[in-house]
């Protein structure tokens, strides 16, 4: 079943958008909404800063340099976690071998065989999976 994109009302300063979203999003785009209202309001109220489109592109460039200066502080975090996938993957790989060898022992004259027909075979790749 297919689920269709689910309406979502937020408000922004005073201002109701229905927002188009996946069910299991929804709270996350809540989250949005109130963080970007938040600094929007911060911005409207220091005075510097006159037009809501103004007060927009501000909030959103602030936010935007809050999530760079995160990634910054965690430059190795990309690198870390393909270097866990790789090891859950050769883990998943030895542990597919080893049971298929379990459940279905060959005798000591194919082993030869068998060894050159599992080396040949690609390795499981998830490499483009998001998790």
């Amino acid at each position: 079943m297919i689920e269709e994109p689910l309406q979502v009302s937020i408000k922004i300063l005073e201002k109701e958008y229905r927002i188009a979203c996946e069910y299991h999003e929804q709270d996350d785009l809540r989250a949005s909404a109130r963080l970007l209202d938040n600094r929007m309001r911060e911005i409207r109220q220091s005075g510097r800063v006159i037009g809501t489109d103004r007060i927009a592109v501000i909030a959103a460039l602030n936010i935007a340099h809050d999530l760079i200066q995160i990634q910054r502080s965690r430059p190795n975090y990309g690198e870390d976690t393909n270097r866990r996938l790789r090891q859950l993957q050769d883990q998943v790989n030895a542990a597919l071998v080893t049971e298929h060898d379990e459940q279905h022992p060959e005798p000591q004259r194919d082993a030869e065989q068998h060894t050159a027909q599992t080396s040949t075979e690609p390795p499981l790749d998830a490499s483009d999976e998001r998790v």
